[in-house]
């Protein structure tokens, strides 16, 4: 899959929600009830659709600029702890004892 720019999302959405007002005119305009326009309403909802995704993505595209600063762990944290030990964190006693061990450090 290909991943959209937030330029490209703006296009996507602005192009797909025009289709799908010419359409959904058209099928007013029209009164079709027969397979055309059953089709019709199909194409609008799969257009509004994909309206929707294209303004989500172009919502969700991190803004240009320098990449933001990785936080740093704060002191005291939950070093030396291996995935094993976060495993066992369910028992009561477990986590007792990391605490013990924690603060004799």
């Amino acid at each position: 899959m290909m991943r959209l720019t937030r330029t490209r999302a703006r296009v996507l959405a602005v192009t797909a929600s025009l289709v799908a007002v010419a359409l959904l005119v058209t099928l007013v305009v029209l009164r079709r009830d027969d397979f055309l326009g059953v089709v019709l309403s199909l194409l609008v909802v799969l257009l509004a659709m994909t309206t929707g995704v294209a303004v989500d993505a172009a919502r969700h595209q991190p803004p240009p600029g320098p990449a933001p600063v990785p936080v740093q762990q704060p002191p005291g944290g939950l070093r030396g702890i291996d995935a094993d030990t976060l495993e066992t964190l369910d028992d009561p006693m477990m986590v007792a004892a990391l605490r013990a061990r924690l603060r004799d450090r």
